[in-house]
Protein backbone atom coordinates (compact mmCIF):
# COMPACT_ATOMS: atom_id res chain seq x y z
CA UNK A 1 0.00 0.00 0.00
CA UNK A 2 2.77 2.20 0.89
CA UNK A 3 4.93 1.51 -2.66
CA UNK A 4 1.47 2.21 -4.11
CA UNK A 5 0.64 5.75 -2.49
CA UNK A 6 4.30 6.57 -3.67
CA UNK A 7 3.51 5.75 -6.84
CA UNK A 8 0.89 8.04 -7.19
CA UNK A 9 2.58 11.05 -5.27
CA UNK A 10 5.20 10.81 -7.74
CA UNK A 11 2.55 10.35 -10.54
CA UNK A 12 0.79 13.57 -9.01
CA UNK A 13 3.78 15.43 -8.86
CA UNK A 14 5.30 14.76 -12.32
CA UNK A 15 1.33 16.08 -13.47
CA UNK A 16 1.47 19.25 -11.65
CA UNK A 17 5.58 19.77 -12.99
CA UNK A 18 4.57 19.25 -16.46
CA UNK A 19 1.33 20.91 -16.18
CA UNK A 20 3.71 23.80 -14.63
CA UNK A 21 6.38 23.64 -17.34
CA UNK A 22 3.73 23.86 -20.08
CA UNK A 23 2.17 26.76 -18.31
CA UNK A 24 5.72 28.47 -18.91
CA UNK A 25 6.54 27.67 -22.02
CA UNK A 26 3.05 28.61 -23.69
CA UNK A 27 3.45 31.74 -21.99
CA UNK A 28 6.32 32.60 -23.25
CA UNK A 29 5.30 31.76 -26.63
CA UNK A 30 2.42 33.70 -26.12
CA UNK A 31 4.23 36.79 -25.49
CA UNK A 32 6.51 36.95 -27.58
CA UNK A 33 3.64 37.00 -30.51
CA UNK A 34 3.20 40.86 -31.34
CA UNK A 35 -0.53 42.21 -31.61
CA UNK A 36 -0.35 46.12 -33.15
CA UNK A 37 3.06 44.64 -35.35
CA UNK A 38 3.42 47.79 -37.53
CA UNK A 39 3.23 50.56 -34.38
CA UNK A 40 5.99 52.49 -33.57
CA UNK A 41 6.60 54.52 -30.34
CA UNK A 42 5.97 58.31 -31.06
CA UNK A 43 9.32 60.67 -31.06
CA UNK A 44 9.28 62.74 -27.93
CA UNK A 45 8.85 66.09 -29.88
CA UNK A 46 5.77 64.99 -31.96
CA UNK A 47 2.59 66.91 -30.93
CA UNK A 48 0.10 65.74 -28.32
CA UNK A 49 2.45 62.83 -26.97
CA UNK A 50 1.59 61.60 -23.63
CA UNK A 51 4.03 60.06 -21.51
CA UNK A 52 3.13 57.27 -19.02
CA UNK A 53 5.06 54.68 -17.57
CA UNK A 54 4.69 50.51 -17.01
CA UNK A 55 5.60 49.98 -13.45
CA UNK A 56 6.64 46.06 -12.19
CA UNK A 57 7.43 44.44 -8.73
CA UNK A 58 8.85 41.38 -11.11
CA UNK A 59 5.47 39.52 -10.42
CA UNK A 60 2.30 42.02 -10.99
CA UNK A 61 2.23 45.11 -12.88
CA UNK A 62 0.47 48.49 -13.45
CA UNK A 63 -0.28 51.37 -15.73
CA UNK A 64 1.28 54.51 -14.57
CA UNK A 65 -0.34 58.03 -15.90
CA UNK A 66 -0.36 61.49 -15.29
CA UNK A 67 -3.15 62.35 -13.03
CA UNK A 68 -4.36 65.25 -15.73
CA UNK A 69 -3.91 65.39 -19.65
CA UNK A 70 -6.35 66.97 -22.34
CA UNK A 71 -7.86 63.42 -22.75
CA UNK A 72 -8.62 62.72 -19.38
CA UNK A 73 -8.51 64.13 -15.59
CA UNK A 74 -7.99 61.25 -13.28
CA UNK A 75 -9.56 63.14 -10.35
CA UNK A 76 -13.12 62.42 -10.66
CA UNK A 77 -12.41 58.94 -11.23
CA UNK A 78 -9.87 58.39 -8.63
CA UNK A 79 -9.93 61.53 -5.99
CA UNK A 80 -6.88 61.75 -3.85
CA UNK A 81 -9.86 62.17 -1.19
CA UNK A 82 -10.01 58.33 -1.06
CA UNK A 83 -6.20 57.82 0.08
CA UNK A 84 -4.98 58.60 3.53
CA UNK A 85 -2.68 61.10 2.72
CA UNK A 86 -5.14 63.12 0.23
CA UNK A 87 -2.84 66.58 1.02
CA UNK A 88 0.16 65.38 -1.29
CA UNK A 89 0.56 67.21 -4.56
CA UNK A 90 0.03 64.02 -6.77
CA UNK A 91 0.93 64.42 -10.27
CA UNK A 92 0.79 60.77 -11.45
CA UNK A 93 -1.82 57.78 -10.80
CA UNK A 94 -0.91 54.10 -11.21
CA UNK A 95 -3.39 51.29 -11.69
CA UNK A 96 -3.41 47.45 -12.35
CA UNK A 97 -6.51 45.09 -12.17
CA UNK A 98 -5.94 41.94 -9.81
CA UNK A 99 -8.17 39.47 -8.18
CA UNK A 100 -9.84 40.29 -4.85
CA UNK A 101 -8.78 38.66 -2.94
CA UNK A 102 -5.31 37.93 -3.22
CA UNK A 103 -4.95 42.15 -3.66
CA UNK A 104 -6.63 42.53 -0.17
CA UNK A 105 -4.91 39.81 1.78
CA UNK A 106 -1.68 40.39 0.43
CA UNK A 107 0.30 43.45 1.32
CA UNK A 108 3.33 41.85 0.79
CA UNK A 109 4.19 38.50 -1.37
CA UNK A 110 5.49 37.13 2.06
CA UNK A 111 1.79 36.55 3.43
CA UNK A 112 0.24 35.56 0.00
CA UNK A 113 -1.73 32.85 1.21
CA UNK A 114 -1.76 29.46 -1.35
CA UNK A 115 -5.58 28.86 -1.20
CA UNK A 116 -6.04 32.38 -2.38
CA UNK A 117 -3.74 31.69 -4.90
CA UNK A 118 -4.99 28.75 -5.79
CA UNK A 119 -8.45 30.03 -6.19
CA UNK A 120 -7.13 33.28 -7.98
CA UNK A 121 -5.95 30.90 -10.66
CA UNK A 122 -9.31 28.97 -10.91
CA UNK A 123 -11.42 31.98 -11.19
CA UNK A 124 -12.07 35.55 -8.93
CA UNK A 125 -13.51 38.56 -8.82
CA UNK A 126 -11.77 41.43 -9.87
CA UNK A 127 -10.38 45.01 -8.26
CA UNK A 128 -8.73 47.81 -9.51
CA UNK A 129 -5.37 48.96 -7.13
CA UNK A 130 -4.66 52.67 -7.59
CA UNK A 131 -1.50 54.51 -6.56
CA UNK A 132 -1.38 57.87 -6.26
CA UNK A 133 2.58 59.76 -6.74
CA UNK A 134 4.31 62.44 -6.89
CA UNK A 135 6.66 62.71 -10.40
CA UNK A 136 7.24 59.34 -10.16
CA UNK A 137 11.02 58.17 -11.18
CA UNK A 138 11.60 56.03 -14.36
CA UNK A 139 13.80 53.33 -14.36
CA UNK A 140 13.88 49.33 -14.60
CA UNK A 141 10.77 48.98 -13.04
CA UNK A 142 9.13 51.71 -14.17
CA UNK A 143 9.39 52.20 -17.88
CA UNK A 144 8.55 55.21 -19.73
CA UNK A 145 6.25 54.78 -23.14
CA UNK A 146 5.33 57.48 -24.90
CA UNK A 147 1.90 57.52 -26.60
CA UNK A 148 -0.09 59.50 -29.16
CA UNK A 149 -3.07 61.77 -28.21
CA UNK A 150 -5.46 59.32 -29.67
CA UNK A 151 -3.78 56.24 -28.48
CA UNK A 152 -3.69 57.54 -25.31
CA UNK A 153 -7.25 58.54 -25.33
CA UNK A 154 -7.68 54.55 -26.01
CA UNK A 155 -6.03 53.49 -23.28
CA UNK A 156 -8.01 55.77 -20.83
CA UNK A 157 -11.31 54.50 -22.16
CA UNK A 158 -10.15 50.97 -21.60
CA UNK A 159 -9.36 51.89 -18.01
CA UNK A 160 -12.70 53.44 -17.31
CA UNK A 161 -14.54 50.75 -18.90
CA UNK A 162 -13.47 48.36 -15.98
CA UNK A 163 -15.12 50.24 -13.27
CA UNK A 164 -18.60 49.59 -12.75
CA UNK A 165 -21.32 52.12 -12.15
CA UNK A 166 -21.10 54.40 -9.57
CA UNK A 167 -23.67 53.16 -7.29
CA UNK A 168 -22.10 49.44 -7.20
CA UNK A 169 -18.28 50.96 -7.40
CA UNK A 170 -17.01 49.82 -3.21
CA UNK A 171 -13.77 50.92 -1.61
CA UNK A 172 -11.21 49.11 0.07
CA UNK A 173 -8.24 50.40 1.91
CA UNK A 174 -4.35 49.74 0.11
CA UNK A 175 -1.72 49.04 1.58
CA UNK A 176 -0.06 52.73 2.61
CA UNK A 177 -1.27 56.20 2.87
CA UNK A 178 -1.29 56.38 -0.81
CA UNK A 179 -3.11 53.45 -2.56
CA UNK A 180 -6.75 52.04 -2.36
CA UNK A 181 -8.66 49.32 -3.99
CA UNK A 182 -12.11 49.29 -6.23
CA UNK A 183 -14.82 47.03 -7.75
CA UNK A 184 -13.88 46.24 -10.96
CA UNK A 185 -15.19 44.64 -13.67
CA UNK A 186 -13.63 41.30 -14.53
CA UNK A 187 -13.01 37.84 -13.82
CA UNK A 188 -9.52 36.54 -12.49
CA UNK A 189 -8.24 33.47 -13.77
CA UNK A 190 -5.01 31.56 -15.19
CA UNK A 191 -6.06 32.87 -18.30
CA UNK A 192 -7.20 36.26 -17.67
CA UNK A 193 -4.24 37.70 -14.85
CA UNK A 194 -3.09 41.27 -13.96
CA UNK A 195 -0.46 41.07 -16.52
CA UNK A 196 -2.84 40.18 -18.98
CA UNK A 197 -4.88 42.78 -17.97
CA UNK A 198 -2.11 45.38 -18.62
CA UNK A 199 -1.08 44.22 -21.84
CA UNK A 200 -4.38 44.22 -23.33
CA UNK A 201 -5.26 47.69 -22.37
CA UNK A 202 -2.06 48.31 -23.78
CA UNK A 203 -2.93 46.48 -27.41
CA UNK A 204 -6.66 48.74 -27.30
CA UNK A 205 -4.18 52.13 -27.26
CA UNK A 206 -2.74 50.57 -30.27
CA UNK A 207 0.48 49.33 -28.66
CA UNK A 208 2.79 47.05 -29.79
CA UNK A 209 3.29 44.28 -27.19
CA UNK A 210 2.29 40.27 -26.77
CA UNK A 211 -0.78 38.30 -27.43
CA UNK A 212 -0.74 36.10 -24.27
CA UNK A 213 1.27 37.74 -21.64
CA UNK A 214 0.28 36.27 -18.18
CA UNK A 215 2.92 37.04 -16.08
CA UNK A 216 4.86 40.08 -16.07
CA UNK A 217 8.06 39.08 -18.11
CA UNK A 218 5.86 38.70 -21.04
CA UNK A 219 4.26 42.56 -20.84
CA UNK A 220 8.09 43.87 -20.02
CA UNK A 221 9.78 42.37 -22.26
CA UNK A 222 8.10 44.95 -24.78
CA UNK A 223 9.01 48.02 -23.04
CA UNK A 224 12.74 49.17 -23.34
CA UNK A 225 14.66 49.82 -20.15
CA UNK A 226 15.25 53.87 -20.04
CA UNK A 227 18.46 54.84 -20.74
Amino acid sequence: MAAAALRIARRFAGGVAAAIALFLLTAWIGSAIPRNPDWTEPLPDEPGVVTIMVGTNGVHTELVMPLVTPQIDWRPLFPAADVPAAGEPYTHIAVGWGEREVFLNTPTWADLDPVDAVRALIGGDALLHVAHYVRPAPGPDNRPLRLRAAEYARLAARIRAALPPDHRRARYPGYARHDVFYDAKGSYSWRNTCNQWTSDSLAAAGVRIGRWSPLAGGVMRWIPEPR
